[in-house]
């Protein structure tokens, strides 16, 4: 069993368990619970009722998160030649062909999202074994696989995340900061539980999402109203 420090504890007590927290009052209280003495990073995780291992099932996507995650992505660029330019006017931290592919194959994976022209995608799909497990590997689905390599650069750069569903049938976003306000969280979680609930897969019946809990960096988690998908930025329904 995990051993909890003091602070995680003191910090726990806040909480009431089993209570189902309003998205707003979900972030203020992940704020005031957080154990970090950085600037932590605040999460979400949404338990979905679905089964991964049927590929009609699989929930998998992006969202354009409004205030960003609060971390610049570092994104590698599978491009040659004008494109490769293209993507490094664009900020691309690492842009390469023949000789890049090499290096990942060789391990490499200090990036935080990969973008590939389609010509190179040949190459690039024997990655799989280094990117796939990462969740790295470009895809045409999320418009990580295209010749605009400097609106994928700028996209991400600009706080575009992909997402795909566990075997355990969960999914993890990056939300922002503790430094964010109260009302950047809200609309981040916003974005992300909007692009969930569109994503729904006609296969999967019963409740969609079952779970949602939002963390800090070594924080406790905090359950949020999975039901409440509007007035996200309102307080508790009060009780009539």
């Amino acid at each position: 069993m995990t051993k909890r420090s003091k602070a995680y504890l003191a910090a726990a007590e806040k909480i009431e368990k089993d209570h189902l927290y309003a998205p707003l009052e979900a972030v203020r209280l992940a704020k005031t619970t957080s154990v970090a003495t950085f600037d932590a990073t605040v999460e979400v995780a949404f338990r979905l009722g679905v089964d991964p291992r049927k590929a009609d099932q699989m929930v998998r996507g992006t969202v354009n998160l409004p205030h960003g995650t609060g971390k610049t992505a570092r994104v590698l660029v599978f491009a040659t030649g004008e494109r490769a330019e293209q993507a490094r006017e664009a900020g691309a931290d690492i842009v390469g062909g023949d000789e890049l592919i090499e290096r990942v194959a060789a391990g490499f994976t200090d990036f935080d999202s990969a973008v590939a022209t389609p010509d190179l995608m040949g190459k690039v799909g024997r990655l799989g074994k280094v990117l796939g497990p990462r969740g790295l590997m470009p895809n045409p689905k999320t418009g990580t696989v295209t010749m605009d390599v400097a609106k994928a650069v700028n996209e991400i750069k600009g706080g575009k995340i992909e997402f795909r569903v566990d075997k355990h049938a969960n999914l993890h976003f990056i939300i922002g900061k503790v430094s964010f306000t109260d009302l950047q969280l809200v609309e981040n979680y916003g974005a992300a539980l909007e692009e969930v609930l569109r994503l729904k897969p006609s296969a999967s019946k019963g409740r969609y999402i079952t779970k949602a809990t939002i963390s800090t960096t070594n924080g406790p988690g905090i359950l949020v109203d999975q039901n409440k998908t509007r007035r996200l930025t309102e307080e508790e329904d009060e009780v009539a």
